[in-house]
């Protein structure tokens, strides 16, 4: 739940070798993704302020995103849930801040689908194309070498970025 190395470091590392595993671990992801997000908004109407002080804990998470997430939704309803992958912005602020904008939990889940499901597929289909067109002729230790440094140098910006 409190996950900050996202699903696609994973899903990328299986597509590649096997396109066809890592489709199916996109099912997975996103299941866990969803169980996730239903404890996160289930704990979020219960008690919120606890939520939202966990969440401030989470490295590259900040007071200010999740002030910027409540006010997507707030603008734009549950459509916001397709900014987070544009903005860095975990998919966890956006369920612990659904119940406070009185997003029901059915819409939530449903927009759910396919943000988090589209995101996945493209990390697995991109992996899966650079590993076959691009470093087809190196062996598979290389190329998950070339994945590991690459997922290291997008991490140490990443969080270089967001503070």
């Amino acid at each position: 739940m409190l996950f900050f190395i996202v699903p696609d470091v994973l899903l990328s590392a299986v597509a590649l070798q096997d396109r066809a595993l890592a489709l199916r671990c996109c099912l997975w992801a996103l299941g866990g993704a969803l169980l996730g997000g239903i404890a996160l908004f289930a704990a979020s109407s219960v008690a919120p302020e606890a939520v939202t002080g966990l969440l401030v804990n989470v490295p590259a998470v900040s007071e200010d995103m999740l002030e910027r997430v409540m006010a997507d939704l707030g603008d734009i309803g549950p459509w916001a849930l397709f900014l987070g992958p544009l903005t860095g912005t975990p998919y966890k602020l956006y369920a612990a801040s659904a119940p406070q904008i009185g997003l029901g939990l059915g819409l939530f889940l449903l927009v759910s689908v396919p943000a988090r499901l589209v995101r996945f597929v493209l990390v697995a289909l991109i992996a899966d194309a650079v590993s076959r067109w691009l470093l087809a002729r190196w062996a598979l230790t290389v190329r998950r070498v070339i994945l590991g440094v690459f997922w290291t140098v997008f991490y140490a910006g990443f969080f270089a970025m967001m503070g």
